[in-house]
């Protein structure tokens, strides 16, 4: 059933119109049918990084199963003249039944990894390219983020808070990339709803401004809410907020929130207050414009719990991971018979390596030393390493696993098992170089 038949919007028409435009010229000269291979991959890490984690591959397959042009989108190809009759036949009845492939969704990558393989014909392949791009790009920017703000926390858990700071849909796919890169809950409800993420969330300043008093706002939030709610204590003054919640609240208030000042300082004496009144088991939780660096600097402060916006659903400093979408290899048919031919572009600072790869993590013990790309295939003695590529769409099924709430628990998990293999310098937050090098063996 088409996506248009399903009820679901499309999203063919989420693409560069260029794409159409090579379709269509290669329609005209017999290229558009040739078996072709493209991969996705990122020439280097953004500055300082010492991995990639790679997230969105859900969201892809997602969008894959609703890539069908419906009557509305091709009369306006049509009316804007943005490709021949020729090519609207072709859209009219595309459906994609080539095989994708790629590293599982949460797998951390390095420069030169095959993140995602995409093998069908030339015509059904390129109008992906975009689609493809836009959501790696994006999600594996914001995953990469919340991985190091992760490993920054040092176990203590973080909440992704970042809605306001995005595009609205945006914050939607943040929510899920941060959860792939171990925050544990996000304060965006379509996230929680869709994918299954903890939503979490009590109230703002204006919440209190709102009340005639400080005391109005607190009794009104516990008496709603319940006494182990948490509570905003920096609109006014924070000692007599503290003091006045646990008047309302009792020694069992679940939990302040600070969001100004000197965060280190204001948690130790916030935490020495607490405990001075009796409410010893009342978190604190910290916000305003947290980063890796400001997470790290507060490892020794008595902080339970982070709140994080801005700077993960930016990517923190790096909202791309700037992964880029190349033809590698083709055949002169269209079924794939005959000879592979790899090709690779060759200008400067931008080349890469033609050919169809395998990727493979070469491991010292429980500690991964290499990431080993074959062309087409690595060397024996490393056959032993652990198997990078899977299969995410065989022949045009796609493993619906990937995909949902179970796609995002899945993903967790890899990310997870896949930091833990990396030598410890992939958590340092200093320059560096990747955590493992890149090696390429070519037959």
């Amino acid at each position: 059933m088409s996506a248009h038949a399903a009820g679901r919007p499309s999203s063919a028409l989420l693409t560069d119109m260029y794409e159409l435009t090579m379709l269509q010229a290669g329609l005209n000269s017999g290229a558009a049918h040739r078996r072709s291979l493209f991969e996705v991959f990122g020439r280097r890490l953004p500055s300082g990084r010492r991995y990639g984690v790679v997230a969105g591959t859900g969201r892809i397959l997602s969008l894959l199963a609703d890539f069908r042009f419906t009557d509305a989108q091709l009369r306006w190809l049509e009316e804007q003249s943005i490709v021949d009759a020729a090519t609207l036949d072709y859209l009219r009845d595309y459906e994609f039944s080539g095989t994708v492939r790629g590293y599982a969704e949460g797998e951390v990558y390095f420069p030169g990894s095959p993140v995602l393989t995409v093998e069908g014909s030339f015509g059904d392949a390129v109008v992906l390219e975009t689609l493809i791009l836009s959501v790696l790009n994006h999600d594996s920017a914001v995953a990469s983020a919340a991985s190091r703000m992760t490993n920054a926390a040092g176990g203590r858990p973080l909440a992704e808070m970042g809605s306001r700071r995005t595009h609205e849909i945006s914050a939607v796919a943040a929510a899920r990339a941060t959860a792939v890169g171990g925050f544990s809950a996000t304060s965006n409800l379509e996230a929680g709803q869709v994918y299954g993420i903890p939503t979490l969330g009590t109230s703002a300043h204006s919440f209190t401004l709102i009340h005639d008093s400080e005391r109005e706002a607190f009794e009104a939030q516990i008496a709603s809410l319940g006494a182990d709610t948490t509570v905003l204590l920096d609109t006014y003054d924070v000692d007599t907020a503290l003091q006045t919640a646990v008047d309302i609240a009792g020694p069992s208030l679940g939990g302040v929130r600070l969001d100004s000042g000197d965060l280190a300082i204001q948690a130790m004496e916030v935490r020495a207050k607490l405990d001075h009144l009796g409410a010893t088991g009342t978190s604190i939780t910290v916000t305003s414009d947290l980063d890796e660096y400001a997470i790290a600097a507060l490892a020794a402060a008595p902080v339970d719990s982070y709140g994080v916006g801005t700077r993960v659903v930016t990517g923190s400093g790096f909202p791309t991971a700037n992964l880029v979408y190349k033809l590698v290899a083709h055949t002169d048919s269209s079924d794939g018979t005959g000879e592979w031919t790899s090709v690779a572009k060759k200008s400067n600072g931008k080349s890469s390596r033609g050919g169809r790869k395998q990727a493979v993590r070469v491991f010292d013990g429980p500690i991964a030393t290499e990431e080993a790309i074959g062309i087409p295939r690595i060397p024996e003695d490393l056959a032993d390493g652990r198997e990078l590529l899977v299969d995410l769409v065989v022949d045009g099924a796609i493993d619906d696993t990937f995909t949902g709430r179970e796609g995002v628990r899945r993903a967790r998990e890899r990310h997870a098992e896949s930091v833990a293999e990396l030598p410890r310098t992939a958590r340092r937050l200093q320059d560096g170089e990747p955590a493992i090098p890149t090696v390429y063996y070519e037959d």
